[in-house]
């Protein structure tokens, strides 16, 4: 058998009294050694190593009473988790928790109650310090987990309220300007030219556009669901988008709006000092962080084969 295609095996080596050296494996690191049945610690060569490993993790999966792991079990039964709508943020939540069960949980509630726990929880956010996104995620879903147990009376102590966050970013100078919709023009295709175009007349995120389809628009109005929020909106076209949208809008309306997707995804390939690469990549960020910071005399003063519509509405 080999080891390797059993993640998580944990090995330690001991010297006997006879000083002799033996291995020892374990079902995951801090976990419980595989052994046979009459208690002789099992090698991955062993016919029953793989069985000894299920096992291990079978019982793990089972959330024991009265620790973290239960509190973790009861979450993602309520109605707090059904909750929430967008099913990447499900996702991300499912993988987290399972890195707090991994790290965590066998801890008895009662440790979990203690205050010298909130050292402990932030010690192991440390250890993500060099992603601080990560860390700060995995600190929000391990603080939800306790919150939610608290409100429901399981624990009286949720020691992650107010952990503070290690990520920060200041975003305000990462914008379009009238010169960048100049230069990204004079590089970006016809397509990406549109793209650009309806990011900035709708303020919509790039996965909202890029499923937008013709029959969305009705001439006068795009009325989509977001795909984060699932809110329903009703975005009424200006003149410019409008002009460059019936010069698009097949017989049949089918379809989606932009054909970009895939344009999108090679140019995220492209190396970072590519100026087609600085240029567009901007485009990929949510519009609503330039939107209104293009005036109407900023947009007024484009003047591009594609985009002289990009001028303030009459």
């Amino acid at each position: 058998m080999n080891r390797r295609k059993l993640p998580g095996v944990a090995s330690a080596t001991k010297r006997l009294a006879d000083g002799t050296l033996r291995r020892y494996y374990y079902a995951w690191r801090g976990g419980p050694l595989l052994k046979a049945e009459d208690g002789t610690p099992l090698q991955p060569g062993d016919p029953v190593f793989h069985v000894a490993y299920t096992a291990a993790h079978a019982a793990r999966r089972k959330p024991a009473s009265g620790t973290l792991f239960s509190l973790i079990a009861a979450f993602k039964t309520s109605s707090e988790f059904a909750g929430i709508k967008s099913e990447k943020t499900k996702k991300d939540y499912r993988r987290y928790l399972k890195m707090i069960e991994d790290e965590f949980g066998t801890m008895p509630v009662a440790a979990v109650e203690d205050k010298r726990a909130r050292g402990k929880f932030k010690e192991w956010r440390d250890t993500m310090a060099d992603r601080p996104r990560t860390a700060d995620y995995a600190w929000t879903v391990l603080a939800r987990v306790l919150s939610v147990a608290k409100d429901r009376g399981a624990i009286a102590i949720n020691v992650c309220e107010r952990g503070g966050r290690l990520y920060e970013t200041d975003r305000t100078e990462i914008i379009w300007t009238a010169d960048h919709i100049k230069k990204f023009c004079s590089v970006g295709s016809d397509e990406l030219q549109f793209a650009l175009l309806l990011a900035l007349w709708t303020g919509q995120r790039q996965g909202d556009l890029i499923r937008l389809t013709w029959m969305q628009y009705d001439g006068s109005k795009i009325r989509l669901k977001q795909g984060k929020g699932k809110k329903r909106v009703v975005i009424p076209v200006g003149a410019p988008l409008k002009t460059a949208l019936d010069s698009r809008r097949p017989e049949k309306p089918e379809g989606a709006i932009l054909r970009i997707s895939l344009s999108l995804s090679l140019l995220l390939l492209l190396p970072p000092t590519s100026s087609h690469s600085s240029l567009i990549s901007p485009l990929l960020l949510p519009t609503s962080s330039f939107l209104p910071l293009l005036s109407p005399s900023s947009l007024s003063s484009i003047s591009t084969p594609l985009l002289p519509c990009l001028s303030s509405p009459s």
